[in-house]
């Protein structure tokens, strides 16, 4: 029986996307969207291998992660809460909301939570002015947020994980 390391099982899993979205250029962008998804970030070694699977040279991997915003070298939490700080949001209470966020979750801006659940981000825009203050939390989109609204939205993304929000345990 042959044991697979961790770095084994990442580099077959990388190879299994370059099959799924193919091995060209274009391809890239498609495959580190799926790593972030998959591992919460994208580490060196796996840029590496992504290089080697497109043919491509590592430094090109590199900056396409450390332009996209939505990409990161770092592990960010299971759940990434970005808060649009768009200068409508602003005026329909955002900073209520952020306060609100950093208050339940006891983590600032730019940090992720000790237990790796919840990281929180500011948002450029996330095209919801007329809707605001928004908020994104991964591919879920929230409008006219309330800071008692955040209380739930929390308790919903707690729930994944089988933890209450208001006793902060397992259930």
């Amino acid at each position: 029986m042959v044991l697979l390391t961790e770095r084994d099982r990442l580099r077959q899993s990388l190879a299994e996307l370059a099959e799924r979205y193919g091995k060209q250029r274009s391809s890239l962008l498609p495959i580190l969207q799926e790593i972030q998804r998959q591992h919460y970030h994208i580490s060196d070694y796996a840029m590496q291998v992504v290089a080697d699977l497109l043919g491509i040279h590592p430094v090109e991997v590199f900056a396409v992660v450390s332009f996209y915003s939505f990409l990161d070298f770092k592990p960010k939490g299971r759940f990434i809460i970005r808060v649009c700080r768009t200068m409508c949001c602003h005026m329909q209470g955002k900073d209520r909301v952020a306060r609100q966020l950093e208050t339940d979750l006891g983590i600032g801006f730019g940090e992720t939570t000790p237990d790796g659940r919840f990281t929180l981000e500011w948002a450029n825009c996330i095209g919801m002015c007329d809707l605001g203050p928004a908020l994104l939390v991964n591919d879920r989109v929230y409008t006219q947020v309330t800071p008692n609204e955040v209380h739930h939205i929390i308790e919903e993304c707690r729930k994944v994980f089988g933890v209450h929000a208001t006793q902060g345990q397992e259930v």
